[in-house]
């Protein structure tokens, strides 16, 4: 990795810093305060759900997201292990919502605010079950473990809802080989017309 993008990598926590609490503010304001508690109700006592993913350094951390599926549905499972029938047999009714809007997605505000991901980087894998894509991405140098994970990426532009782990891998070096400012500009603007379009797509 250049000096510059390691001195861009700085001023990209500092982004995080004070985006991701401007975030939380605005979410609390308008979205959490009510999304709680009636998640709270549908999922009996459970509107929280944090996952083991890895991310910076290969290190451990727990994402946080509002639970969109049933307490009894197995959270170990792949996203290759679930077909769009599967994965809408666990979601709870307000679990639907809270994806198609990606309101789930919010709660990560807290893990870009304490360190552990940024607004832009690669999508953390799995702990579990997503040992491959581990694997390849620790083929490549520099890789998607040299930088935070991100809320989103250009994975995720690139493939959409797909899953294929060594293209994937491939798309994680390719945004860690470019990162700068303007590179999370960009994804970062597509992330935001991503979900408005999967919006009006949804009604």
């Amino acid at each position: 990795m250049k000096r510059s993008q390691k001195a861009y990598l700085v001023l990209k926590r500092l982004i995080g810093i004070f985006g991701s609490f401007i975030g939380i503010i605005v979410c609390f304001a308008f979205l959490w305060w009510w999304v709680l508690p009636v998640n709270a109700i549908v999922t009996k006592g459970h509107p929280i759900f944090v996952h083991k993913r890895v991310g910076y350094h290969q290190k451990e951390f727990g994402l946080i997201k509002f639970r969109s599926m049933r307490v009894d549905a197995n959270p170990n499972l792949s996203p290759s292990d679930m077909n769009k029938d599967t994965q809408a047999s666990m979601e709870t009714c307000f679990g639907k919502f809270l994806r198609k809007s990606s309101i789930d997605e919010t709660m990560q505000l807290l893990n870009v605010f304490i360190g552990q991901m940024s607004f832009i980087g690669p999508r953390p894998g799995a702990a579990i079950n997503e040992e491959f894509l581990l694997e390849e991405r620790a083929k490549y140098t520099p890789n998607a473990f040299d930088v935070k994970p991100g809320m989103s990426g250009l994975a995720q532009i690139k493939m959409k809802r797909d899953h294929d782990p060594i293209l994937k891998a491939k798309y994680d070096h390719e945004y860690v080989s470019h990162i700068c400012l303007w590179l999370d500009i960009k994804l970062f603007v597509l992330t935001i017309l991503g979900v408005f379009r999967h919006n009006d797509g949804a009604r």
